[in-house]
């Protein structure tokens, strides 16, 4: 089964919706911010399946305001096909059901191959070449001939098509093998101190990230550069830094990253990005140190970073590093037009703001120091 709503949102609604459909699916696997897939094997024999998805929306709806998409169907690729319908034709009430063969073959006809998740534009020119032009095409088409055209990727969608399951759920996300940090600056950087403080809190966010997934890595790269249009001069650099040892802590690698930053700096320039990527993955409790070295993990490291960590994430304070500098430091993104976070913070809430203005100014007015 597919569940996706239509249009974007800030991360917050998707959260709370991937976690209500968690709670009426045997198993799950969030595919994107606003899309998932769900078990609900056996659901059939409770409900039917059509209005087990309506009930899925209308919880959405009540508890969320969101409108989504629901696709049924034994097979992850059918189930996309069936979400995609549930979206594009208002007469289905946003449920698609195709547990039927028929109608799995009306839908596989009306549906051009091109529209098939995992076949993009260019695997669906050559499929056209060979007289495949929709999906139902496909599916009655011989696994032989597929499998010596293609890649086993065409071969398991194919089969998927034919409701033969190929494409396992996947409950746990997989890691990132690759996390960057990269952000514009406000105003133009020209001292190496600014910079500094710009990477530091680059790379204490990017080793956040890091932890979140339960990683370690060895390979740290900062990249500096000015703006690529106008008439002053530009220029660009990165470079790469190896930790002796896999590391999630933020000291390592705000020291790694630092390094290479002073590698690649160069006087003269007014730079306008800057960003920090790890990479060399290894999972924690995993990871294999190397007793020889001189240099090994820091003692108390992982009980240190815990203990940041659970204190950033409790909203009873914040503790960061000195070297990123102030927190409105002028090299900071502007953040003027930032979308009010309605579902987060009682004071963007319209109405609601209003009155937390007219509060301040009454405790000014009679509490005035």
């Amino acid at each position: 089964m597919s569940a996706e709503f239509p249009f974007h949102i800030n991360s917050d609604m998707p959260a709370r919706m991937m976690a209500i459909l968690g709670e009426m699916a045997a198993g799950q696997e969030v595919y994107s911010i606003g899309e998932c897939f769900l078990d609900v094997t056996g659901i059939s024999s409770l409900t039917p399946p059509e209005i087990y998805g309506q009930q899925m929306r209308e919880r959405i709806r009540r508890e969320t305001g969101l409108i989504i998409g629901v696709g049924l169907a034994p097979t992850k690729t059918l189930a996309k096909l069936a979400n995609h319908a549930a979206k594009k034709w208002t007469q289905t009430n946003g449920v698609v059901d195709l547990s039927d063969r028929t109608r799995q073959r009306k839908l596989l006809h009306l549906t051009d191959v091109s529209d098939i998740w995992g076949i993009g534009l260019r695997i669906s020119r050559r499929m056209n070449q060979l007289g495949i032009t929709t999906a139902l095409q496909l599916a009655d088409s011989n696994i032989s001939m597929i499998r010596k055209n293609f890649d086993i990727i065409v071969e398991r969608i194919t089969r998927e098509l034919n409701g033969e399951c190929c494409i396992a759920l996947e409950d746990a996300p997989q890691p990132k093998q690759h996390i960057l940090n990269s952000r514009s600056f406000g105003e133009r950087v020209e001292k190496p101190e600014d910079m500094q403080q710009a990477v530091v809190l680059y790379a204490t966010r990017a080793a956040e990230k890091l932890r979140e997934q339960n990683s370690r890595c060895r390979l740290i790269s900062v990249s500096i550069a000015t703006a690529r249009h106008g008439n002053e001069p530009q220029y660009s650099n990165t470079a790469s830094r190896i930790s002796d040892y896999p590391t999630d802590d933020t000291r390592d690698i705000i020291d790694l990253a630092l390094r290479g930053l002073s590698a690649i700096w160069r006087d003269g320039y007014r730079y306008a990005k800057a960003g920090v990527m790890l990479g060399d993955f290894y999972q924690s409790g995993v990871a294999q140190f190397d007793m020889f070295s001189e240099q090994q993990p820091r003692a108390n490291a992982d009980a240190l970073m815990a203990a940041l960590d659970g204190i950033n994430r409790s909203g009873k304070g914040k503790v960061w590093f000195a070297g990123q500098g102030e927190r409105d430091s002028s090299w900071q993104m502007k953040r003027e037009r930032l979308s009010p976070r309605y579902t987060t913070r009682l004071e963007d809430i319209p109405g609601i703001k209003k009155f937390h203005l007219m509060m301040q100014r009454y405790i000014a007015r009679v509490c005035p120091d």
